[in-house]
This record gives C-alpha cells, structure tokens and sequence, in this order.
C-alpha cells in the first residue's frame, strides 16, 4: 500500500480547533486498527500539522481525508498527496 500525506493549514481559532482534537485522534486510531499505519502530528509553530498513512489509491485517500473530523469541521486547510518513499 502506498504512503499518504495530509499537510494542513489550521484556519479557526484554537479553542474551535481542540473542541474537534479528540474526534480527530480517535479518527486516526481507528485508521490505525483498520491497517493504514497511521501517524498524526503538529509543527512546532502555531498552524498546522500533517496525517500519513497508507491507502490503496488517492481515491481512497481521499475518502478517508474527507471523514477527517478536522477536514468536516472546517478546522483546515489541506493538501494531500502520494508519498513515494526512496530509502527504507
């Protein structure tokens, strides 16, 4: 299964942002038990952060971003795209 990559760009407040933080890592826990390996994260700075994890397709990349409690709160702003991985 390729790897993908959510980078996102948080655009709502912090206190609207961490009402949708646990809906958001019990998203990516049930990615996680459901295969996809998934890995969630923030920068350092205020604003944003990424999801990888893996998928079969962008297709189905796609729909799992879009079941992102972050992404259906309106939290982000995002891009996603296939990780080609070069060196394991």
């Amino acid at each position: 299964m390729p790897w993908f990559v959510k980078i996102e760009e948080g655009i709502v407040d912090k206190d609207t942002f961490d009402q949708y933080v646990p809906a958001h890592k019990a998203f990516v826990k049930d990615l996680i038990e459901k295969g996809h390996e998934a890995r969630t994260g923030y920068w350092g700075c205020f604003g944003g952060g990424m999801l990888l994890f893996k998928a079969n397709s962008m297709d189905e990349a796609k729909t799992i971003i879009e079941n992102d409690p972050l992404i259906q709160n309106g939290c982000v702003n995002y891009k996603l795209y296939e990780w080609r991985v070069v060196v394991e």
